[in-house]
């Protein structure tokens, strides 16, 4: 069962291409975030930078920016942090997932529904609620992993009714300990990028009466880590950065969701807030270092000309004060949003769902230079600034929508569904502590906004000729908020850009066969994605900022299948094509951006694929063997648009496997596995990218070849 729609029905009855894991699959696959579930869904792509740092694509959307894949937890859309560079799709917090009821990812825009930054579709992570009844889980793992050492991670769950079938409450509480396995070799420093995560999560469930439930929850995780990136011109997995890189990350999410059940209608509301503090750094040492030339000092000492041996003494002298150092970027995110919704339920000819959304979201960030300790690369504590940038950024939208659905005849219905948005943003950016050697000369509190309204539609037909055979057409509209750029100096006409939109026309089909022992389900697509929101530079190349030019269009097809060929055997595969390329130059009267017609889009493959095998037996009365083994491909793609970009990188193509094996008894009460991750020690990049600054080419990559042991219990 899904709620996709909002409201509930099967994976194989809902017209969407929709990828529904169950709790204990995602147990039985020892997931424990968005990175390890991805490989189950086709077309989701997740650019793991590390914990908290996390970008998700879906169907080849992406772009910086606003997050174009919606995060839900439970009845919460959660926010990322804006940062100096409006990117909020790249920090997109993550939870632990223990204890989870079921995954649900919908591929293909979901605006209507689901609002903005689901335009490439949505992630929806539904957590198990409290019961009228005792029980509990205990779950512990210890793991060891090449070129690094131990790690470990405690989960556990307790249930308990505090009032028969009218008050309940749940809690899980972990701890994760990593050891890491980058080598820093500037630093001499072994598994820097090792961390921890611990926090829980509370539930209250309350029944007053039979039609009506109230849910309220309080989600708390604190993430202490450090940077993922590597250097491959140094070495496999060795760092070559002057500084130790923390992450640092504290996110809470509180939220009510009352529902009342009025008989032919159904009221839903919600209520939440998410709080994040976070901090985050890179290292500017080597950028810092370029300026150690005589060239540098003549621009800055001489206004051109040639400084002379003691200029060039002090000037490099001060060059060298400054060194090394980091980018810090502390910042605080908090977001309100609620939610009234109303939809109709029973098994009539019409059926429809009408809502009401709001949302203030706060981003504060600094970016600041920090100077380091040389000897230990630690970051000095009290900071030592020498340049500051502080920005306060604000979002508000509200929206309206409504989507119905209708049986024209027991085979076929017709949906349809609107949203209308309006949004403002306000940003007020200031440089209180220059920087003259890089030409970050002090500016006053400056104040740019950005507001924008429209509408957004979804059509969709289905047809089903039997219970195990729909088909489905589809075209649906997403978009982005757009945003005031926060470059100070720039033109007010170069300020505001707007949202982007996107169409996706698509032809899906779902069946079963051999008495549902098999499923397959399919979907070609074709979306059209104008207006683009790129980042750029004005004609005279004076300032970076971003706006709107260029077209692209992603043309694909996924594929699923889900297999029991005997009794105690499931089989799950899955791929994607993509061909995603530009059909216009992302250039326009204010704006060069680097993409030109028919560029591929950077880091997305043609071809992904996944195959799972999982096989239990009883080897007696009391206990069952369980075997697993997972497979992963993910071919080539490019870290830039142009083939000609000195700087573009190939991101090679690689295969990641895992295996485990385990008993479990038979009702469920304990079990004990053996697994081995990454089974091949594959480097698997993610991500790489490079400037013209010396040592900047950098990547992050999956973990390396890891071996453990998993215990659970239940009571």
């Amino acid at each position: 069962m899904v709620t996709a729609l909002r409201r509930e029905s099967t994976v194989q009855d809902t017209p969407l291409a929709i990828t529904a894991i169950s709790g204990q699959n995602l147990t039985n696959a020892g997931v424990t975030n968005v990175t390890d579930y991805a490989k189950m869904v086709p077309g989701l792509r997740v650019q793991d930078s590390g914990p908290g740092q996390r970008r998700l694509s879906l169907r080849g959307i992406r772009a910086s920016g606003e997050p174009t894949v919606g995060t839900y937890y439970d009845e919460t859309p959660v926010a990322g942090s804006v940062g100096v560079s409006s990117d909020a799709a790249g920090r997109t917090p993550d939870f632990s997932l223990f204890d989870i009821e079921r995954v649900e990812v919908l591929r293909g825009p979901q605006g209507t529904l689901y609002g903005s930054s689901s335009m490439g579709g949505a992630v929806r992570v539904i957590f198990a609620k409290p019961k009228f009844e005792y029980e509990g889980a205990a779950e512990a793992t210890v793991s060891t992993t090449k070129g690094g050492g131990f790690s470990y991670n405690i989960n556990g769950m307790v249930n308990v009714p505090i009032a028969n079938d009218v008050l309940a409450a749940r809690l899980v509480v972990y701890r994760r300990d990593s050891s890491g396995y980058v080598d820093n070799s500037f630093l001499g420093r072994d598994d820097v990028n090792d961390y921890t995560a611990e926090g829980g999560r509370f539930l209250l469930r309350y029944t007053p009466t039979a039609d009506l439930t109230i849910d309220a929850s309080a989600l708390i995780e604190s993430t202490n880590a450090s940077s993922y990136s590597w250097n491959p011109l140094v070495g496999e997995r060795k760092s070559a950065a002057q500084a130790i890189l923390p992450y640092k990350d504290d996110s809470q999410i509180y939220n009510i969701t009352a529902r009342w059940d009025a008989g032919p209608v159904a009221l839903t509301a919600i209520t939440s807030y998410q709080h994040r503090k976070s901090e985050y750094a890179a290292d500017d040492s080597y950028y810092i270092d370029s300026y150690l030339t005589p060239a540098r000092c003549a621009a800055f000492v001489n206004g051109g000309g040639a400084c002379s041996q003691a200029q060039l003494d002090t000037y490099y002298a001060y060059v060298d004060s400054l060194s090394p150092a980091v980018i810090h970027y502390p910042g605080k995110t908090k977001d309100w949003t609620h939610e009234l919704r109303l939809n109709s339920t029973g098994d009539g000819n019409l059926s429809w769902t009408v809502g009401v959304f709001s949302e203030n979201r706060s981003n504060q960030v600094n970016g600041q230079d920090a100077r380091v300790d040389p000897a230990t690369g630690e970051i000095i504590r009290p900071l030592q600034l020498f340049y500051r940038r502080s920005i306060d950024d604000k979002f508000k939208q509200i929206a309206g929508y409504g989507e119905a659905s209708y049986k024209v005849t027991p085979e076929l219905t017709l949906t349809g569904g609107t949203r209308y948005f309006h949004y403002k943003k306000t940003i007020v950016g200031e440089t209180d502590m220059p920087w003259d050697l890089i030409g970050a000369t002090a500016k006053p509190p400056t104040t740019v906004q950005s507001k924008e309204s429209g509408w957004i539609f979804k059509f969709n037909a289905d047809y089903q000729f039997s219970p195990d055979f729909m088909i489905y057409a589809q075209a649906s509209q997403g978009f982005r908020p757009g945003g005031a750029n926060q470059v100070i100096g720039l033109a007010d006409a170069l300020t505001a850009y707007e949202a982007d939109k996107l169409w996706n026309y698509e032809l899906g089909a779902k069946t079963a066969f051999f008495n549902r022992r098999l499923f397959a389900n399919v979907a070609v697509f074709q979306i059209d994605w104008e207006n683009m929101q790129v980042s750029g530079r004005t004609l005279n190349n004076a300032f970076s900022f971003i706006s709107n030019a260029g077209a692209a269009r992603v043309r694909g097809a996924e594929l699923e299948l889900n297999a029991r060929p005997i009794d105690g055997m499931q089989v799950n595969l899955n791929s994607t094509y993509l061909d995603a390329k530009l059909t216009e130059d992302q250039i326009s009267d204010t704006v060069s951006a680097p993409g030109r017609k028919g560029n591929r889009m950077p880091y997305i493959p043609r071809f992904t694929a996944g195959a799972t095998v999982e096989y239990g037996w009883e080897v007696s009365p009391s206990l069952k063997m369980v075997t697993r083994a997972d497979i992963n491909h993910v071919g080539a793609s490019y870290s830039e648009f142009r083939p000609d970009n000195a700087l573009r990188i190939k991101l090679k193509p690689y295969q990641l496997a895992n295996m485990r094996v385990g008993l479990e008894e038979a009702d469920g009460r304990w079990a004990a596995y053996v697994f081995l991750n990454n089974v091949f020690d594959a480097v698997a990049i993610n991500h790489a990218s490079q400037s013209s600054t010396p040592n900047s080419y950098s990547v992050t990559s999956a973990t390396p070849r890891t071996i453990g042991v998993n215990l659970r219990t239940k009571f």
